[in-house]
């Protein structure tokens, strides 16, 4: 479980420090910076899965995810370095990221993001250099053996990565390893393409599918694992809640596996293409919270987008049942919807605002 999460100079984020509980709820105006603390989570997650030029490449680059708030608070220039930092149960683990140094041959590359720190300490100690099992700065990275002995890191390491995608023999490297894959494990959504003509709406070829992909393409694969191995009694009951006049079932023919939806007055089986958004867009979120294998962190953005308002007590019991295996940040602009969850389970509400451009978070509950 995630117990803190720091941000620095990440888009509106200035300077941000928060504990995290169990069922984590986020909400305020538009533009106040609840996609930019997600995003910043998932920036760690692209860290560990070897992916973070590439992700912040999407953003538009460092230039465009560095913080270019108001500097009149004392600082004399711009920031030249993110900072994001999580602490978990069993590590603490911070990737700085900067802009690269001026380089003596021509390149069409001077905007790729630079690593000049990456550290992960074990939790508990107050990062205390007897608690480093990995420490890099630039591209020079010791780490802790199998033995327990402190090595230098011997291959050459691409500076615009982490060392986490660059990790050869990871056995010899076990807490790092283990770091890794916490990280790699939590699983993020935030939109599902389901414009006309999507893959979401396609048949696709299916296999068993304990998690639901971040862009929810294997739905039909995902629901029915859910069906054979997981909790399809507290599935279709969710279902249920939110269409009283549906019942949804999984097809596979020709091996090509569709959501399908028998609905009360009409005579024949609805295909995807058919449902409307808000219909698949649920049945993703549902499919994602009851995993069979349940994550340690699951990021939620925004949920509540396309569906009715009176779909979101089915949310709210979905969310709440989920929190029960897997830690939950959420972010809404939806009142009514953390109204809801708190008839189900206690929660820890975050009230986001923006000053002079800055992120501001107020601790509600």
């Amino acid at each position: 479980m995630i117990k803190s999460l720091y941000i620095d100079n990440y888009r509106s984020v200035r300077k941000l420090s928060i504990d995290l509980e169990r069922l984590n709820v986020v909400f305020g105006p538009n533009g106040c910076g609840k996609s930019n603390i997600y995003k910043a989570i998932h920036l760690i997650h692209g860290a560990a899965t070897g992916q973070l030029s590439h992700w912040l490449s999407d953003e538009g680059g460092i230039h465009k995810a560095m913080w270019a708030g108001d500097r009149a608070k004392g600082y004399a220039s711009a920031p030249r370095r993110i900072t994001l930092g999580v602490e978990t149960d069993s590590f603490e683990y911070e990737l700085q990221v900067g802009f690269p140094e001026k380089l003596p041959y021509p390149t069409m590359f001077g905007l790729d993001p630079i690593v000049k720190e990456e550290q992960i300490w074990l939790s508990g100690f107050r990062r205390r250099p007897s608690s480093s099992i990995m420490q890099r700065r630039n591209q020079t990275v010791f780490l802790n053996n199998v033995n327990g002995e402190k090595v230098t890191h011997a291959a050459t390491l691409y500076e615009n990565e982490s060392l986490f995608g660059q990790l050869g023999e990871p056995h010899l490297y076990p807490e790092v390893s283990s770091a890794r894959e916490t990280l790699r494990n939590w699983r993020f959504y935030h939109e599902f393409d389901i414009s006309k003509g999507a893959g979401l709406r396609l048949p696709q070829v299916g296999y068993r599918s304990p998690i639901l992909s971040g862009d929810g393409l294997n739905l039909a694969a995902a629901f029915q694992t859910i069906v054979e191995i997981g909790d399809s009694e507290l599935l279709f009951t969710v279902l249920e809640e939110a269409f009283p006049e549906c019942a949804f079932f999984c097809d596979n023919g020709s091996g090509r596996f569709q959501m399908m939806m028998n609905r009360r007055g009409i005579n024949r089986p609805l295909e995807s293409a058919e449902f409307s958004d808000g219909t698949l867009r649920f049945l993703c979120l549902a499919v994602a919270l009851l995993s069979p294998r349940p994550p340690g962190f699951i990021a939620l953005n925004e949920p509540e987008n396309s569906l009715h308002p009176l779909m979101l007590p089915a949310l709210a019991r979905l969310i709440a049942e989920a929190s029960r295996y897997t830690q939950i940040w959420l972010t809404s602009h939806s009142r009514e919807l953390a109204q809801l969850i708190e008839k189900h389970t206690a929660f820890t509400l975050y009230e986001l605002g923006i000053e002079n451009g800055e992120t501001q978070v107020n601790r509600l509950t």
